[in-house]
C-alpha cells in the first residue's frame, strides 16, 4: 500500500479537532432540565430563573395549548405516521396553515416540521441552477447560509443591515435566478433588518425576497404579526417568508407562507417536505391555539414592551454594554469568552441562568450574554437580574485584575 496516498483517519480527524476545541475553550455540553415552571427550571437539583429562553410570550406551558395538545394526542395518537403527500396530512395540519395564512394576511402557507427544513426546502426548489445566486445577510442564521450551500446555488453575503451591499452583490449576480434572504430579528444581536430598503432592492434587481422571521412572529408589530407587516409590506413584497412556531408560539414546527403559486411549488417539489414525515397533528393542534391566543391577547407584547424598557433602563443605569435591541432579545457584549463564560457562572450561582454565547456563533471578539424576555417575567425579576449581572460583571473584572498583577 502507497502509505503517501492513505485516506485521512476520521478518528483521528475528530480527535485533533476536540483537541483544538478544548484548547480554545469551546467545548459545548448540554445539561438536563428536570421540571418546567413558567420561567423556573430545575437544573441539577436547584431552582433557577430562566432568562435564555424563546418563550417570549410564555405560551409553551399555557393551559388552553396544553389542552389542546392532550385533547388532539387522545383522539388523534402520538405521531402523523406518514409524509404529507402519502396519509400524514390532517385536517389539524390544514387549519393551522390556514390560521396562519389569515393572520399574515398570505393567500397560502405550508407545514414544515422545522424552521432549518423550511429554509432548506425553499432554496432548494426555487435555486435548482449553479447559475442561480442566492444574496444573504452576514449575519443570518446558519440555516439559510447552510440551504444555500446545500441547494447548490452561488451564495453573497452583504455586510449587517446594509441594503447598498445587498444590491451591489446583486448587480454581479450574473443571468441566474436571483433570492434576497435576511432575518427579521437577528436571532443574535436583536435588532431588525431593514426591510423596505431590501424590499425596494429585490424589486430593482429582479430578485425574489423572502424574510426568516422566526424571532419576529407574535412579537412585533400590531397584533404580532411579525416585522415583514409591521414595516408595512405584504406579499406582493415579500412572497415568501418563514414563521416558526417555536419561539413566541411555544409549540415545535414553522410555516412558510407566500404567493399561491410559490406554496404549490414548494409542496410539490420541495424534498424536505416531500420526504419527511409530517408534524404530529397533536402538536398541531397546540400551535393553532398558541396562534388564537397570540392574535388576541395583546397584554402579552404589552408586558414585553414594559420588561424590555425595565431591562434597558436598569442596565444604563449601571453601565453595561448593550447591543442595539428593541426586542426579547438583549445581548450584553462582553468581548472575549473567558468573561462571558465566567459572568454566566456567577449568574448561575445567584440564581439565574443566562445564555453565554461563544465563536463560532457571533464573530470573534463578540462574545455574550444572550438575556431573552418573556411575557411571564415580573419587572422584579428583571430588576433583581439587572442587579445580579452588574455585581457580577465586578467579580469578574475583579478577579481579572488580580490575575493580570499576579
Amino acid at each position: 500500500m502507497n502509505l503517501a496516498m492513505a485516506r485521512p483517519d476520521i478518528h483521528d480527524r475528530i480527535i485533533a479537532q476536540r483537541k483544538l476545541r478544548l484548547a480554545q475553550g469551546r467545548i459545548r455540553s448540554r445539561r438536563s432540565i428536570s421540571r418546567r415552571d413558567g420561567v423556573r427550571l430545575e437544573l441539577d437539583g436547584r431552582w433557577l430563573t430562566g432568562f435564555c429562553s424563546n418563550d417570549y410570550l410564555g405560551l409553551s406551558q399555557q393551559f388552553e395549548v396544553i389542552a389542546a395538545l392532550q385533547d388532539a394526542a387522545g383522539r388523534e395518537g402520538a405521531g402523523s405516521t406518514a409524509s404529507h403527500l402519502v396519509c400524514g396530512h390532517h385536517s389539524l395540519h390544514e387549519q393551522l396553515e390556514r390560521e396562519m395564512a389569515d393572520w399574515l394576511g398570505y393567500p397560502r402557507a405550508l407545514l414544515f416540521d422545522s424552521g432549518f427544513m423550511a429554509n432548506l426546502a425553499v432554496q432548494q426548489a426555487l435555486l435548482s441552477e449553479e447559475t442561480d445566486i442566492c444574496v444573504q445577510d452576514r449575519l443570518n442564521h446558519a440555516s439559510l447560509l447552510d440551504a444555500s450551500r446545500l441547494a447548490g446555488c452561488r451564495l453573497r453575503r452583504y455586510p449587517h443591515l446594509d441594503s447598498e451591499g445587498a444590491m451591489r452583490q446583486l448587480k454581479n449576480a450574473g443571468d441566474g435566478a436571483a433570492m434576497l434572504v435576511t432575518d427579521g430579528v437577528f436571532s443574535m444581536d436583536g435588532d431588525i433588518a431593514p426591510l423596505r430598503s431590501l424590499s425596494l432592492v429585490a424589486r430593482m434587481q429582479e430578485a425574489l425576497f423572502y424574510v426568516d422571521d422566526a424571532h419576529g412572529i407574535g412579537v412585533i408589530g400590531e397584533h404580532g404579526r411579525g416585522c415583514v407587516a409591521d414595516a408595512g409590506l405584504g406579499v406582493n413584497e415579500v412572497p415568501l417568508q418563514l414563521l416558526t412556531l417555536s419561539k413566541a408560539l411555544g409549540g415545535h414546527g414553522a410555516v412558510v407562507v407566500g404567493e399561491d403559486a410559490l406554496i404549490q411549488h414548494l409542496a410539490e417539489t420541495a424534498r424536505p417536505y416531500i420526504y419527511t414525515t409530517a408534524l404530529p397533528p397533536a402538536q398541531a393542534a397546540a400551535s393553532l391555539a398558541a396562534v388564537k391566543l397570540a392574535r388576541r391577547d395583546h397584554w402579552r407584547r404589552d408586558k414585553l414592551t414594559e420588561l424590555i424598557a425595565s431591562f434597558r433602563d436598569g442596565a444604563r443605569h449601571h453601565g453595561l454594554e448593550l447591543m442595539a435591541s428593541e426586542t426579547p432579545i438583549q445581548p450584553l457584549l462582553c468581548g472575549d469568552e473567558a468573561t462571558v463564560m465566567a459572568l454566566s457562572a456567577t449568574l448561575e450561582q445567584s440564581g439565574f441562568l443566562v445564555s453565554a454565547i461563544r465563536p463560532p456563533t457571533v464573530p470573534e471578539g463578540k462574545a455574550r450574554l444572550r438575556v431573552t424576555l418573556s411575557a411571564l417575567h415580573t419587572v422584579d425579576q428583571v430588576k433583581a437580574l439587572v442587579e445580579a449581572i452588574a455585581k457580577a460583571r465586578d467579580v469578574v473584572l475583579y478577579q481579572k485584575s488580580l490575575n493580570t498583577v499576579a
